[in-house]
């Protein structure tokens, strides 16, 4: 069977996966008051991004019983499941006492573990893990550490409006198997990409919340997609922007400089639900 065909059965599959587990998670984390208000000030359940590896998992045990299944993906499944319990972690138990990147390392250096400087330091140990499978040189490993750890945090960052990070992980998603010039293993990326599709109304609407359970999932796998599908310059000019993003994140609010451009905030805006104007009679 053509590998394409293959790959658009694992999306399907990964969209059934995602519509099978939202059926039953949604009403857990309600019941079990995993809820934050939204921008609109509704409780709506939170960390509901623990829904893409266990999608991810149900698409691969089914391409598995028909030999579509390489142990190489072991790995991919491994930073997904992790990367999500960490970001879990610090959806239920965070505080927001500490905020930042700096802040968090701050922290950490000073003889205090938050839950975000758990998340970045494990978030960067497992980086370390996965760039060591794919990395032929020191600058290789260098280079694919960097690219998975601030990846991840870069979606983290883009997360803080219903949708934004599901419309920058499709950007970027485009943006890498475009460079890769046709080496992309799909299998590896199709049913993630259906498990999101799926997803993606949910947010969009302001319904659900993916937390750093799902927008960790996803920086990981864009940073994981890089290094394995780039070469040596296109990961580097991409390491070049993400610090280049990072450094500015920590001066300036993305919030309010896609508010400042017109079409990022037309883009932002596009299929979010408006707040309801009040009037009087």
């Amino acid at each position: 069977m053509n590998t394409l065909v293959v790959a658009g059965l694992a999306l399907i599959v990964g969209v059934m996966a995602e519509a099978l587990i939202l059926r039953y998670l949604l009403d857990m984390l309600t019941n079990n008051g995993a809820v934050r208000p939204n921008y609109l000030g509704q409780s709506i359940p939170v960390s509901v991004g623990i829904s893409f590896p266990a999608a991810v998992l149900l698409a691969y045990m089914v391409a598995a019983l028909f030999s579509r299944y390489l142990s190489s993906y072991d790995l991919f499944i491994l930073g997904l499941m992790t990367i999500s319990f960490l970001g879990f972690i610090d959806d239920m138990l965070g505080q927001r006492d500490t905020l930042g990147f700096k802040g968090h390392i701050g922290s950490l250096l000073r003889g205090r573990l938050t839950t975000g400087g758990l998340k970045a330091s494990g978030g960067f140990a497992l980086a370390m893990f996965l760039a060591y499978f794919h990395s032929p040189a020191i600058a290789d490993f260098i280079i694919n550490t960097l690219l998975i750890a601030l990846f991840t945090n870069l979606i983290n960052l883009l997360d803080l409006r219903p949708g934004r990070a599901v419309k920058g992980y499709f950007f970027f998603l485009m943006v890498i198997i475009g460079l890769a010039a046709g080496k992309v293993d799909w299998m590896l990326v199709a049913p993630l990409l259906g498990s999101v599709l799926y997803y993606f109304r949910f947010d969009l609407g302001a319904r659900t919340m993916m937390g750093d359970a799902g927008s960790n999932v996803l920086g990981l796998s864009l940073g994981y997609f890089a290094v394995i599908f780039l070469p040596f310059w296109y990961r580097a000019g991409f390491l070049l922007f993400l610090v280049a993003m990072h450094i500015y994140t920590e001066k300036y609010s993305l919030s309010n400089t896609i508010e400042k451009v017109a079409w990022l905030r037309a883009l932002d805006q596009w299929g979010r639900p408006k707040p309801a104007v009040s009037s009087e009679d």
